[in-house]
């Protein structure tokens, strides 16, 4: 479903991202894990052809961002960490103008305003200006924009970043029952987050992937670097593979 192959980005001498590869499997959830500054940010705005990678390519769905971006683009719902919301606008208003942005009219645009007002637990919030909502609200709103079209593929960046205990519960119940429909890549520097989500890590340090697989994988690449006897944790694996 997703193809990314050898992406790099310069920003003169300063590489963000180097010969960067990874695929992602149709209903699967892909943790992009990561420091701050690792290149992860970077990686998801080309994948949704907000930047132009200075080499490397990767398909969506079939679709090559380089030569096929609009295609990319319609197949691809995004939240990035600071979700793109009005905050004068209600939440109906503001998701029935990006799906009319997104092209839907009519019926179409209602039953998808429907199903994201169910599928993001909008209802009690659905006829409220922007700016009053919680933060968790707020995130719920971004995630419903990047759903109104039905995309096949979902790609978040720090979806939880910033909220409570009970909200981040909330999102991720709402992510992982989302992938039974869509592929989807999650960014993030909480470990907690990829251990309770992902079905597969990709692991970047300094613009470079440096692990990727499952975490029992991840496990057996970080083992002759770590000194700890018995089972290792994804943070007990993430610091032998990144020092």
């Amino acid at each position: 479903m997703i193809d990314v192959r050898s992406l790099s980005m310069y920003y003169g001498p300063y590489a963000a991202l180097k010969e960067v590869s990874f695929q992602v499997q149709s209903g699967e959830i892909l943790g992009l894990l990561g420091p701050n500054g690792a290149g992860k940010t970077t990686a998801m705005r080309i994948l949704t052809t907000y930047l132009y990678p200075t080499a490397g390519t990767a398909t969506m769905d079939g679709f090559d961002i380089l030569t096929q971006p609009l295609e990319a683009r319609r197949t691809t719902g995004y939240l990035p960490e600071t979700a793109p919301l009005y905050p004068d606008m209600r939440v109906d208003e503001y998701l029935s103008f990006v799906g009319q942005a997104r092209g839907l009219s009519g019926k179409r645009l209602e039953e998808r305003r429907e199903w994201v007002r169910e599928a993001c637990d909008l209802a009690f919030v659905w006829k409220h200006a922007i700016h009053e909502l919680s933060k968790g609200y707020r995130q719920r709103v971004g995630l419903a924009q990047a759903l109104i079209h039905d995309p096949k593929i979902l790609i978040l960046d720090e979806p939880t970043s910033g909220l409570d205990p009970l909200q981040i519960l909330g999102i991720r119940k709402l992510i992982k029952g989302l992938a039974r429909e869509k592929t989807i890549i999650f960014s993030t520097h909480i470990l907690q987050e990829v251990e309770a989500m992902a079905d597969r890590i990709v692991i970047i340090h300094e613009g470079r992937v440096v692990a990727q697989g499952a975490q029992s994988e991840l496990e057996k690449q970080a083992r002759p670097k770590s000194a700890k006897q018995g089972p290792l944790t994804l943070e007990d694996i993430f610091i032998a593979l990144l020092t």
